[in-house]
């Protein structure tokens, strides 16, 4: 019969009751919980590194499925902005004989608009410019008009009546559908001034 020790004075009696041998016995109770790490150190550093890695992959997973992602956004738009620049493309190719059309007959209007516009009939034109005739002693010697120019050749008594001349047509709403101009007049051997002036449609 094992008996423990801390029983030592009941050794007898319970001798007695069970008429048999008793042995005192100690009993260890286990040790007190001690939060130790018996880990050594480089296990430590190797587990520690081996969490931050895996962390750091967590990361580099994100950051490639938003890299994906972006990359992913970007070839679809390519791929919209090719399909609408094709779809562009073929709506010109098929609304070009209209677009010629158009700029043929453009380009027809503007070629008789001369002859159908009373601004650009000669007559209209020298009319106006015999108005704008500063006084008797300016006088026009030559005229001449087609579709893109009008030049009129003259002679002045003076250089300063030939200047007044083209301010005057400058000025005359009636010749605003022309932009005149005169280079420096030539003096005659007289003292008169030869004069060209030179207008181009607006």
């Amino acid at each position: 019969m094992l008996l423990d020790e801390t029983c030592y004075e009941l050794r007898d009696t319970v001798q007695g009751i069970l008429a048999s041998s008793t042995e005192i016995v100690g009993i260890e109770l286990p040790p007190a919980p001690v939060k130790l790490n018996l880990l050594p150190e480089s296990w430590r550093r190797r587990r520690l590194q081996l969490v931050r890695q895996a962390e750091w992959r967590k990361r580099l997973l994100w950051a490639g499925g938003a890299y994906g992602a972006l990359l992913f956004l970007l070839l679809l738009y390519l791929g919209v902005m090719r399909f609408q620049i094709g779809w562009f493309d073929r709506s010109i190719k098929r609304d070009a004989p209209g677009t010629e059309f158009v700029r043929a007959t453009e380009a027809k209007w503007k070629a008789l608009a001369p002859a159908i516009d009373a601004h650009y009939y000669p007559v209209e034109i020298l009319e106006d410019l015999f108005e704008s005739l500063p006084s008797a002693d300016v006088r026009i010697t030559a005229y001449n008009q087609s579709a893109r120019q009008i030049s009129v050749d003259g002679e002045a008594n003076t250089a300063a009546l030939a200047y007044e001349l083209i301010d005057k047509i400058k000025k005359n709403p009636e010749l605003r559908a022309f932009q005149f101009d005169m280079a420096a007049p030539r003096i005659l051997a007289n003292n008169h001034a030869q004069f060209r002036v030179e207008g181009k449609p607006r």
